[in-house]
């Protein structure tokens, strides 16, 4: 009988989320990376790409045939037709991410009944209500906005306005900790932080005793 302990993981872009995931994937919890899904689900000679270049046309692919990321990107966090656009292409991709997650989630659990898998999902707050699972708990990262801004231009190469468009069409703050059961503060200490999701992960291995 399986005790696995399933776990969402979600966070503002540049919150510190990505740090949290490694750290527990070091700390033996599987992690299930949806933006790596997403990648996948995308990549040259799949499906989702052939979708996707039929609704958005030629100008989605870059020279070498695969995703045109930043000209996607361009349609679907800036213009009048913004909203639409990324609707469209959530609507192509999603499915095909969730039916990966759930192979991963299954592959893991034939080989420990018993894991702690974690489901890295940067938009959990929009997506919860479509997803094919249910979280034992819910974990957002978070950092003040000025602090994720600065890192995005210093990090990403962004301009502040590019910064703030990605901000903008994310889920809010408090969407993200209203879903949330723990929030981790990223702004403080690195050791402070690594210790207080060090005492979650010991507090979940309990419970799969």
């Amino acid at each position: 009988m399986s005790t696995m302990i399933r776990i969402g993981l979600t966070g503002g872009i540049a919150a510190g989320k990505s740090t949290v995931a490694t750290h527990l994937r070091e700390l033996g919890a599987v992690l299930i990376d949806y933006d790596a899904l997403a990648r996948k689900a995308v990549e040259p000679g799949s499906v989702g790409l052939r979708r996707i270049v039929d609704r958005f046309g030629p100008d989605a692919l870059d020279k070498q045939g695969g995703l045109n990321r930043q000209w996607i990107a361009r349609h679907v966090f800036s213009g009048p037709n913004a909203e639409s656009e990324r609707k469209a292409l959530d609507d192509i991709e999603h499915p095909l991410i969730y039916e990966l997650a759930s192979a991963a989630e299954r592959h893991a659990l034939a080989i420990n009944p018993d894991a702690v898998v974690v489901h890295d999902i940067p938009l959990l707050a929009e997506v919860m209500d479509d997803l094919p699972f249910r979280f034992d708990h819910i974990i957002t990262v978070e950092a003040p906005e000025d602090v994720r801004v600065e890192r995005m231009m210093r990090t990403r190469g962004m301009s502040e306005r590019q910064a703030l468009d990605r901000i903008a069409h994310q889920p809010s703050r408090k969407k993200r900790e209203e879903i949330s059961d723990t929030v981790v503060d990223s702004s403080q200490s690195m050791e402070r932080m690594f210790e207080y999701v060090d005492t979650l992960m010991r507090q979940w291995l309990l419970n799969t005793r």
